[in-house]
């Protein structure tokens, strides 16, 4: 646990404490009694009621279109399952700006569905909540079909023998033991939507506004750090809350689990219900996430002969210092060692946090770890600037400032993927292997390392594709000259004219092409051949 412990402390608390005491400290003294007087102003507490409503719905909607696709994808085999799974992810990584105005061009006025149907959804919530699902879908298949496509089914197969319909075998055998990881999604999409930014921003308009976009009002706009740094309290004591609910109820489930090879439970559907199920993912995944990707590249292709990808490779006159092609290769550099980073800080507490004689002061830890999802990443990017700006870590040149950033978001991940796996393991196996004279380092490196080894690569692709699509704090402590993907999308659409916004839906979609064949490869790649554990 040291360094993780170390690394969240000087990479997310310190930050988030020195843009905090910046905002709540004046020559006066501390200002604590502004707290009340921030939460009772009536715009803000319907803004801390709108934030919490609609991210419970938002999960609730993701859950239950999401679940279906995870069933399908971890225990159906069918063909260009893999290309759909890494599609299904790209979402994810999208800037949140450039989705929310292709979903914008789908369900607002002129949209595909104001053109067909004349109906509009741009003006109501539902945009909102939908747009959402579109982001999230991804978390759900692959954090819980990643535990169930591990699961036994013969454990489900002697349930139907003994007697149990196939809903009350999987409602008494299978959905207890993907508790942890359904608990584990929903936390994850809970996190984002009551942070969420950018879909709020492009698609709620003057109507509907959460805190995340309060905070950046209050902060870029208003100038007002006091009611920013209240609000970003207010912020942190919510997912705090959250996040030691769901670490008490989700360790009370806890149980040893028997894990096989998935290549062995995944079977072509058989009969009409597992058929009309794998229809209904695969035009659920057509309608809500593959067509927001079409208008993007549709629209990256309006000039003609390809204008707009030429015009990425030359400089624009003052938005870079470099061609916006730039941009891929710097994330691509920016996203690898985030991702060796996250993958270090989260496997090494997951594997702490797994033990089952760990105190309680390292399962507190558990909860700790997911803060950085909870939090403004407008406050954590100015708080790096704030904070990390003397010796000995005076960092503001430094290029590794932008990986640890994108890490502190890629690093939950890599816990809540790995965590139900590696609790799953039966203890009795290293106990076994500890008796046979196996040093604690070779119990981890043939008997846990086997069993999570697909578990971690599915870690290490999200920490990659958070990383290439993480925008809130990179925007501001990336260096002119090294934009990455996320940042000069975002400068290019500030800028009228179509040339600009073209190139922002250009270098969109070399995004997508890009995860998608990051997400590909490590398909390919986690494809063991170990056999049954």
């Amino acid at each position: 646990m040291a360094l993780p412990v170390a690394f969240f402390a000087l990479f997310f608390a310190w930050p988030v404490a020195a843009i905090v005491a910046r905002g709540l400290k004046t020559d006066g003294g501390w200002q604590f009694g502004r707290i009340a007087d921030v939460v009772a102003q009536p715009d803000i507490r319907q803004v801390l009621w709108f934030t919490t409503w609609q991210a419970l719905a938002s999960t609730a909607l993701t859950l239950l279109l999401a679940l279906p696709a995870a069933f399908v994808f971890a225990r159906l085999d069918f063909p260009g399952k893999q290309v759909l799974r890494a599609v299904v992810t790209v979402p994810f990584v999208l800037p949140t700006v450039v989705a929310g105005s292709a979903f914008l061009a789908l369900v607002g006025h002129g949209g595909l569905l104001d053109q067909l149907w004349g109906v509009r959804l741009d003006t109501t919530v539902w945009a909102i909540l939908l747009a959402h699902v579109f982001f999230n879908y991804a978390v759900v298949v692959r954090t819980v079909g990643g535990l169930w496509a591990q699961l036994d089914p013969r454990q489900e197969e002697a349930a139907r023998m003994l007697g149990a319909s196939p809903f009350a075998a999987w409602r008494k055998v299978t959905l207890p033991a993907l508790g942890p990881a359904v608990a584990a999604a929903a936390l994850m999409v809970f996190l984002f939507t009551f942070t969420s930014f950018g879909v709020v921003q492009i698609l709620g308009g003057p109507t509907f506004s959460t805190l995340e976009v309060e905070i950046y009002r209050q902060t870029s706009e208003v100038f007002d750090l006091t009611t920013a740094a209240v609000l970003t309290l207010v912020q942190f004591a919510a997912v705090g809350a959250i996040l030691g609910v769901h670490a008490w109820t989700v360790r009370r489930r806890e149980s040893a689990l028997r894990l096989v090879d998935p290549r062995l439970t995944a079977r072509r559907p058989r009969g009409a219900g597992q058929r009309a199920l794998l229809a209904g993912v695969l035009a659920t995944v057509a309608l809500l996430l593959v067509l927001p990707l079409a208008v993007l590249v549709r629209r990256s292709l309006d000039a003609p002969g390809f204008g707009y990808y030429r015009a990425l490779t030359r400089t624009d006159g003052g938005t870079f210092l470099v061609a916006p092609v730039h941009a891929v290769w710097t994330s691509l550099q920016y996203a690898v060692v985030a991702t060796a980073i996250a993958v270090l800080i989260g496997g090494l507490a997951a594997a702490a946090l797994a033990r089952r004689d760990a105190g309680r002061l390292v399962r507190g830890f558990d909860a700790l770890l997911m803060l950085p999802l909870g939090v403004s990443a407008v406050t954590v990017g100015f708080g790096f600037l704030i904070a990390l700006d003397k010796p000995p870590l005076d960092l503001r040149q430094s290029w590794i400032l932008v990986p640890l950033a994108q890490a502190l978001v890629g690093a939950p991940f890599v816990v809540r993927t790995m965590l139900p796996v590696l609790r799953a393991v039966d203890t009795r196996l290293r106990e076994a292997a500890a008796v046979l004279g196996a040093s604690p380092w070779r119990v981890w490196r043939e008997i846990d390392l086997p069993l999570v080894r697909r578990a971690l690569l599915v870690a290490a692709g999200f920490a990659f594709a958070v990383s290439l699509g993480e925008f809130g704090a990179t925007v501001f402590i990336a260096r002119p000259g090294n934009p990455t993907l996320p940042v000069a999308v975002a400068r290019l659409l500030s800028r009228p004219g179509d040339l600009n916004y073209g190139q922002a839906m250009a270098l969109s979609t070399i995004l997508m092409v890009v995860c998608a064949a990051a997400l590909l490869l490590l398909e390919r790649l986690r494809t063991d051949r170990t056999g049954e554990f």
